[in-house]
């Protein structure tokens, strides 16, 4: 696995540093802080468009946590091992709205109209999930990565970000521009300006910026100038009146439902959500100093997502994926420790079950929330502009590419958004001419909306179909340059190779060099049989009874 010093450089603890625990605390809610916006807005939505009681729902927040903060040990132990955390997706959130749109319509007999449509939303999840762990671990992701290259995915990271310049936590009517301002403002002063002053300055601008904001906003709330109901203000009272502790355990709800339309819209979001971690993992690997990823690598990340995309849907929530949010904090903090990110994800868990901290944190107002957008995701988007450098960009096929990927996949959304709901979609599909009755079926006008409202995977497809289509060399792809820097599957070690397996994974060392060196003048028949004894430093090529009269054979390298 390579990786360059301009890349290095912007790492203060790589992805296998431990910073002391005191620091890796601190570290570690800061990544928390990062995702608790979105990850609180898609329980909430669900909330609203189930009609859920007021009562139920704080328990129902705290338990989108709790599979968050499993969800990352399990991804950073067992998974890709990335720093970074898992969280509700929005590129689900339209299959699981329309699911709930059709239930709350027609609700069973017997049971509220919510429970029958939470059930049914797990049902769907579960049954989508096994697909994704299949898809993952039976390594149909990792044959993907050959058709991949920077000319696809840097369109795709940038996506990530421009995908939410338009959030309403940015753009509302009555966004509090002062406190997003200063939220920003903060950020920016401690991670750019001040970051050579303080170690803290340089390692916390997140977490400094947010508490600065959050203390103005409940200074100003307390003082009578932010009102309830408008942005800015802080609820403190809530605080006080959460519940000490939240019973959340599988099979909270009741037993989920089955029902094979949902399953297929539900599917069409667990594709969409496959093609944004793609999209997450390049960009994390970039931003933690190390080369693309591997295909195994990558075949272990889809598959323990939709592992943890099971475990989401018998704990009753709206699914599990990759967030962006973090990935942007990496950026801003040079902090790529995949033991920081564990820290964060043990305080996930304790959030989700004690209702006082899990509401503190819930206090935290859209403005503060925008202006921290602002920054991660302004990132992000340059982070996946950086992969061009391996690009040739006077190339008039790559310019080409890069450009439609990036307008279709803003367009398209906004389209989709334009024509409302799924069922409007699906109605405009019915009416067209001679394929009207193919097209308007609930499989194919569920997933083509799906797919259509997630940005990354519009200029994802669009660009995999192009660049793999369009002549062009792989020196002016950026293939050549990428992959002189792109992990192996031999630098990835899966949890079978670290806990169970007795072989030592192969290291990347000085010594595997001088082997690599050794093993090359020797006759191509003996390559094959080199192996590694004891621990790892002596290898043994085969002896000359496995050898026949092959000459040279049976040599010791150490």
């Amino acid at each position: 696995m390579a990786s360059s010093d301009e890349d290095d450089s912007l790492v203060q603890y790589g992805i296998n540093d431990k910073p002391p625990l005191s620091e890796s605390l601190f570290l570690g809610f800061q990544h928390y802080l990062t995702m608790v916006g979105a990850n609180i807005a898609v329980p909430l939505i669900l909330a609203g468009a189930m009609g859920m009681p007021e009562e139920i729902i704080p328990r129902f927040v705290g338990t989108f946590f709790v599979v968050s903060g499993a969800a990352t040990l399990a991804q950073t132990t067992f998974g890709n091992r990335y720093p970074i955390v898992q969280g509700a997706p929005f590129s689900m959130l339209a299959p699981a709205l329309a699911v709930v749109g059709v239930v709350t319509a027609n609700p069973p007999a017997g049971i509220a109209a919510w429970r029958a449509a939470l059930l049914q939303l797990q049902g769907a999840i579960i049954i989508a999930a096994i697909a994704e762990v299949l898809i993952g671990y039976l390594g149909l992701i990792g044959k993907l990565r050959n058709y991949l290259s920077p000319v696809i995915i840097a369109p795709v990271i940038a996506l990530i970000g421009l995908s939410l310049f338009n959030s309403p936590d940015v753009i509302t009517a009555d966004q509090n521009w002062w406190l997003l301002g200063l939220t920003l403002v903060a950020i920016v002063a401690f991670s750019q300006y001040l970051g050579e002053q303080s170690k803290a300055f340089k390692l916390f601008p997140v977490l400094l910026g947010i508490v600065v904001a959050w203390v103005v906003a409940a200074s100003l709330s307390v003082a009578g100038v932010f009102t309830p109901g408008t942005p800015g203000y802080v609820d403190l009272a809530s605080v006080a009146a959460a519940d000490p502790v939240y019973p959340i355990y599988p099979l909270q709800w009741g037993t989920p439902g089955v029902t094979p339309a949902f399953v297929i819209g539900m599917l069409a979001g667990v594709a969409a959500s496959i093609v944004e971690s793609i999209g997450d993992y390049h960009a994390v690997a970039r931003l933690s100093g190390m080369g693309a990823p591997s295909s195994k690598r990558m075949t272990h990340g889809i598959g323990m997502e939709g592992v943890m995309n099971v475990f989401s849907g018998l704990m009753g929530t709206g699914g599990s994926t990759s967030y962006s949010e973090n990935i942007g904090a990496i950026g801003l903090t040079g902090v790529a420790s995949r033991y920081v990110v564990q820290v964060g994800a043990v305080l996930m868990l304790v959030v989700g079950f004690v209702g006082y901290f899990g509401q503190l944190v819930a206090t935290i107002p859209s403005p503060i929330i925008g202006g921290l957008y602002i920054a991660m995701f302004g990132q992000i988007i340059a982070v996946g502009l950086s992969n061009l450098k391996y690009v040739d960009l006077d190339s008039s096929r790559n310019v080409f590419i890069i450009g439609i990927s990036l307008f279709a996949g803003l367009a398209v959304p906004a389209y989709m958004r334009s024509v409302g709901s799924v069922d409007a979609f699906q109605q405009g599909l019915t009416n067209t001419v001679l394929l009207g009755p193919y097209l308007g079926t609930d499989v194919v006008a569920s997933t083509v909306y799906v797919i259509g409202s997630t940005s990354m995977a519009v200029g994802g497809l669009i660009g995999l179909f192009l660049d793999n289509t369009i002549a062009g060399t792989a020196e002016e792809r950026g293939l050549a340059a990428w992959e002189e820097s792109a992990e192996t599957d031999a630098d990835f070690a899966t949890a079978y190779d670290r806990f169970v397996s007795d072989e030592e994974p192969v290291r990347a060392d000085w010594l595997t060099v001088a082997l690599i060196a050794a093993i090359d003048r020797l006759p191509p028949y003996q390559r094959g049989g080199i192996r590694p004894l004891g621990f790892g430093w002596m290898y043994q090529v085969p002896t000359r009874t496995q050898c026949g009269p092959k000459p040279d054979c049976g040599t010791l390298v150490s």
